[in-house]
């Protein structure tokens, strides 16, 4: 009981995040707070598409085993750095799926602004 009290309200804490993050005005702030959700949405959508090879699934997929991990390189309890390496590390997994995946598959997937994906991946190549 005791454990479904706790998943309730981490459910309710996360829930409450996103409609805060959502009245966000546009921006820096509003970028970041949108950044890992778009992340998971790209992963699920690319998981499933035919045209986005192996290894690039692979590297998707071992980000998000890191991001759902407990254990990381910097501890979450620790401020700002602690979510930093989950971010660094979706960026770098990004970075290598996007220069394996053509660029309109990436844009197709990708839920958010494009010109947030623009400036992660850099330039088409």
């Amino acid at each position: 009981m005791a454990v479904a009290a706790v998943l309730g309200l981490l459910v309710a804490m996360w829930a409450g995040l996103a409609v805060l993050a959502r009245r966000l005005p546009p921006g820096l702030a509003r970028d970041t707070a949108g950044f890992l959700p778009a992340c998971v949405t790209l992963a699920r959508r690319l998981r499933g598409d035919d045209r986005v090879p192996w290894r690039a699934k692979v590297a998707v997929a071992a980000a998000g085993v890191y991001l759902l991990s407990p254990l990381d390189l910097v501890p979450d309890f620790i401020p700002v750095v602690g979510a930093l390496d989950d971010a660094v590390v979706v960026a770098l997994a990004l970075r290598y799926a996007g220069r394996r995946v053509p660029r309109d598959v990436l844009d197709d997937a990708w839920p958010g602004d494009p010109r947030l994906l623009h400036r992660l991946l850099g330039p088409a190549a």
